[in-house]
C-alpha cells in the first residue's frame, strides 16, 4: 500500500513562475460510484487547432461530450488514458486508487510535459512540475478536455458493463448509488466489478463462481 506521502497537498506545489513548453491537464471520471473503475485523462492541447466548447464535463450533455470526444482525440497534441481497476480501489482505497490512475495517464502521454495542471487539491508524485487547481475542469481547457476524455471512457465501459451484467442498470446509472442500482444490490447481491468496500456494497457480493455471499446484515 503507498504510504502517505505518495501525494501531495496543492499549496505545496504552487508556482509562482511557469517554464517555457508543454503543458498537461488532468482530470478523473468514477471517485464516487460503487462499480466500475477509476479514470484519468492527461491532454495536451495543440495552440494552433482550437476546440470550441471545451468545458467542466458535468455541465455538458452525454452528446455534447461525445463529440468533443471526437475532437479532442483528432486535434490534441497527445492524449493518454489511465485506469485503476476495481482491485486496486478495494486495496489501495479510492483516493490512492485516483492518483494512480492520473499517474499513468500522464505516463502514457507520447510527449512529456513540463508541467501538470491537475483538478483537485491532491497531486501524485511526478518527475515533472505539476499544480492542483480547484475547480479546474471550469478554469483550465486543457483540464476540461481531460474530464470530457475520462468521463467519456468511463461511460463507455459502463456500458460494456451492463453488456455483461445487464440487471444492474449500469448503461443507465453509471455504477453511481442511484435508487434503482441499490435496489439491484439488494436482490442480486453484488458482481465482481462492485467495489467491495464501499458502504452499500459491503453487505453482499458475488463468487466467481455465482454464489451470493453475505458479508453484513445491517
Amino acid at each position: 500500500m503507498p504510504s502517505k506521502k505518495s501525494f501531495k497537498a496543492a499549496e505545496q506545489t504552487r508556482f509562482s513562475w511557469d517554464p517555457v513548453g508543454l503543458m498537461a491537464g488532468v482530470d478523473e471520471a468514477g471517485r464516487g460510484p460503487l462499480a466500475g473503475p477509476v479514470v484519468a485523462a492527461a491532454v495536451i492541447l495543440d495552440d494552433g487547432k482550437r476546440i470550441r466548447g471545451l468545458a467542466d464535463s458535468k455541465v455538458l450533455t452525454p452528446l455534447q461530450r461525445d463529440r468533443l470526444y471526437d475532437l479532442i482525440r483528432e486535434k490534441a497534441l497527445c492524449c493518454a488514458i489511465g485506469e485503476a481497476s476495481v482491485a486496486e480501489i478495494d486495496t489501495l482505497n479510492i483516493l490512492h486508487a485516483t492518483m494512480l490512475a492520473m499517474k499513468r495517464a500522464v505516463e502514457g502521454l507520447r510527449l512529456k510535459p513540463v508541467k501538470v495542471l491537475v483538478d483537485g487539491n491532491r497531486l501524485p508524485q511526478w518527475d515533472v512540475l505539476a499544480e492542483a487547481i480547484i475547480g479546474g475542469d471550469a478554469k483550465v481547457k486543457s483540464i476540461s478536455a481531460a474530464s470530457i476524455l475520462a468521463k467519456v471512457h468511463r461511460d463507455r465501459l459502463c456500458q460494456a458493463l451492463d453488456q455483461e451484467f445487464p440487471h444492474y442498470g449500469f448503461a443507465a446509472h453509471k455504477g453511481y448509488g442511484t435508487p434503482e442500482h441499490l435496489q439491484a444490490l439488494r436482490q442480486h447481491g453484488a458482481c465482481r466489478h462492485h467495489r467491495r468496500f464501499f458502504g452499500p456494497v459491503a453487505a453482499t457480493f458475488i463468487t466467481p463462481g455465482g454464489e451470493v455471499i453475505t458479508l453484513r446484515t445491517s
